[in-house]
């Protein structure tokens, strides 16, 4: 028998996000892949993730992605059997990365998108990956594939978000959420506090080797806690 799980990517990511983590998750899986980048608002994103998932889903969201399983979880209890979160505390944007989101919309409509810049990638990935092609040439593909449009209407349709950590206590499904230490979108700190805001949820946080693209950076660790989350 095996298991499906619905794959919800992060702010301009599509299924490539899981290119690395599929080989490694072996016999057993069914993958299905969420296209947010197909929606203009927060509203179409949870209605995504409720038409192109299991009527009851086993949720695995990363980033962006994490933030709305959470949500479409709380709106839609009973059509979730699970949830894997990846670097997501399921807060509001920090007061720095909505300050670069402003300072970087007017840029985006007024200027050709060629990708993510130097500054952006060092925010996103640990030093040791920013030459790595299998990590930074799949970020930068995806960022130009899905382009300056899909980036403008993620950006403004999740800038204002209200935050989950309060609310999570109340899911009860299963729920292992997995961090970095050194993630500089969603820190450490904030990733525990939602552990133990979340007591039904297990918490494994990646002491090295990870930024905040934690299916790209560390595969092989990822995907051996989803083999004993899922077994």
């Amino acid at each position: 028998m095996t298991t499906r799980l619905d794959f919800v990517p992060g702010t301009l990511c599509d299924e490539r996000m899981w290119g690395r983590l599929l080989p490694l998750l072996g016999e057993g899986f069914e993958f299905n892949h969420v296209p947010l980048y197909k929606a203009h608002t927060r509203e179409q994103m949870l209605e995504l993730i409720g038409a192109h998932s299991a009527p009851k889903a086993n949720l695995v969201g990363f980033s962006l992605g994490a933030y709305l399983a959470m949500e479409y979880a709380l709106a839609h209890p009973e059509r979730v059997q699970s949830l894997t979160i990846i670097g997501s505390a399921g807060k509001k944007l920090l007061d720095k990365e909505k300050a670069t989101r402003l300072r970087i919309i007017p840029q985006l409509e007024k200027n050709h998108y060629t990708g993510m810049t130097q500054m952006r990638l060092r925010e996103i990935v640990a030093p040791e990956h920013l030459d790595d092609p299998a990590i930074v040439g799949v970020i930068q593909q995806m960022a130009v594939d899905l382009g300056k449009d899909v980036l403008l209407a993620q950006f403004r349709s999740t800038i204002e978000r209200p935050d989950l950590m309060d609310r999570v206590h109340a899911l009860q499904c299963q729920a292992m959420i997995i961090g970095a230490e050194h993630d500089k979108l969603a820190p450490a700190d904030d990733v525990r506090a939602l552990a133990a805001n979340w007591p039904a949820a297990q918490l494994h946080m990646l002491a090295e080797g990870s930024g905040h693209m934690i299916p790209l950076e560390a595969p092989q660790i990822l995907a051996e806690q989803m083999q004993a989350f899922y077994n």
